[in-house]
């Protein structure tokens, strides 16, 4: 089996968490995000672990440090998007071998079972890429995943970029994929940034490989809750009330 390896995105700033700290030490039952997220990793026996940090990052430097066992770091001085947080970690990806899993620090929910079952498909089909989604009642400010009539992967298309038809969807993106490394990096320098925000998005790394032909897949979740964030205090308080839910079962 090939070994597998994580690259976390951790480049939030947290102002809008009114926090001194980055967004992804903000904590959901006293561990922070971060945390939950390096947690489901290794219990999934993913061992090479990535975090791309960003402003305040001797914050999260400290929190890795005091973990009983060695994760690697990458830094993103300017925020110009995930695609761009990925660039940063290009060494990374340059020496591993086999597939990595890219997910958001600010989503604690996305469990072991999740990445697995993600990672399973994703091998089952032979895929270059593949998205995680989950299915929600509102799927508002996320990105739509559309299929084909075979239900096989199309596209991710944005709240801005969506017709009505569209709109209606209610799979959504939670920000999380397995890449093959190698397809990665065939065409992570390919991600323009022409775009209106001036910035480089991790989405079009998977319209990239479909224009060479590649197959993509997309894993749908089995709870709603994977592909839930924190941007400011309410929705944190939000995440920490569904994990007592969670945990409390």
């Amino acid at each position: 089996m090939n070994r597998l390896s994580a690259l976390i995105l951790a480049g939030g700033e947290g102002k809008r968490m009114k926090s001194d700290k980055p967004k992804a030490l903000s904590e959901v039952l006293g561990k922070p995000m971060l945390g939950w997220i390096i947690d489901s990793l290794k219990e999934g026996e993913i061992d090479d672990i990535c975090v791309v940090t960003g402003s305040k990052k001797e914050y999260i430097y400290e929190y890795l440090q005091n973990l009983p066992f060695v994760i690697e770091t990458a830094y993103q001085a300017e925020r110009l998007g995930t695609g761009h947080a990925v660039m940063m970690a290009k060494d990374f990806l340059s020496r591993i071998k086999g597939d990595v899993v890219i997910l958001g620090a600010d989503a604690p929910f996305m469990d072991t079972k999740t990445i697995t079952e993600a990672y399973k498909l994703h091998k089952e089909t032979g895929a270059s890429a593949t998205v995680i989604s989950a299915r929600v009642d509102d799927p508002t400010g996320y990105g739509r995943i559309v299929r084909n009539d075979d239900d096989s992967f199309k596209a991710i298309v944005e709240q801005k970029d969506a017709d009505e038809q569209t709109a209606k969807i209610t799979e959504v993106n939670s920000g999380a994929y397995w890449f093959d490394t190698e397809k990665l990096l065939s065409v992570l320098d390919e991600i323009s940034s022409d775009n209106a925000a001036h910035e480089y998005y991790l989405p079009d790394a998977l319209k990239l490989l479909l224009k060479k032909g590649l197959r993509i897949s997309a894993f749908t979740a089995s709870s709603p809750y994977t592909v839930l964030g924190a941007n400011d205090p309410e929705q944190l308080k939000q995440l920490n009330k569904i994990a007592l839910q969670i945990t409390n079962k």
